[in-house]
């Protein structure tokens, strides 16, 4: 495959993120550990507490559930998931693991999935970057934050997403994202001779950039 020189960095002013914690590709179960952990760290109370308090308060379901954690606790945000999932199920995509996943996402378009797998196995042989499978894409993290993902973007093409700073040039493309969204450029693939040095130095530099 053909050298090619790296995109232009420009400074980054993106802040941080939440830190996985290895390479192996995973799947919700880590933010489901997430989420319990960031209800204990709030409350000083774990997630079994919690359910019990909703119960005996007489919660009846999700609704009621996010309603009675916002007025009456003041807990908001990721914190209520965990709670929530307890007491009424987890999606039924949360509990299958990663082959299922990455499985569903290329079922209906196997053209595409050698793409994906190239880039999960430049991924899976670079130590500083963990891998979570997602119903809809799998996103790569360094050990700071999510820089990278991967998505089937069309019936044709798959679509690597990034946190990026650098210059729109070759084959970076700008997308529309709201104001506050970091992963504003993107790379689109519909070849897997497409995987190559540029693309790569491309991921190289975002993983750099946010490790």
């Amino acid at each position: 495959m053909p050298d090619s020189a790296e995109p232009r960095p420009v400074e980054s002013s993106t802040p941080e993120g939440p830190a996985p914690r290895d390479n192996k590709a995973g799947t919700w179960q880590h933010m489901v550990d997430s989420n319990k952990e960031l209800l204990q760290r709030k409350t000083g109370h774990d997630v079994e507490y919690w359910v019990g308090r909703a119960r005996d308060a007489g919660v009846r379901n999700d609704r009621e559930l996010r309603d009675w954690m916002r007025e009456e606790l003041g807990i908001t945000g990721y914190a209520q998931y965990a709670v929530s999932w307890e007491m009424f199920g987890y999606p039924d995509f949360m509990l299958k693991d990663a082959d299922q996943l990455i499985n569903g996402q290329y079922e209906h378009h196997p053209q595409l999935r050698p793409i994906a797998d190239a880039i999960l196995t430049w991924a899976s042989n670079t130590a500083a970057i963990h891998v979570q499978m997602r119903k809809g894409f799998v996103s790569l993290h360094s050990p700071r934050r999510k820089f990278a993902q991967i998505t089937r973007a069309t019936n044709n093409a798959v679509d690597v997403t990034l946190r990026l700073n650098a210059e729109v040039e070759g084959r970076l493309e700008r997308i529309k994202t709201r104001s506050d969204d970091p992963f504003n450029l993107r790379v689109r693939l519909t070849s897997l001779e497409q995987v190559d040095n540029r693309l790569i130095a491309i991921l190289s530099l975002a993983l750099k950039q946010n490790s």
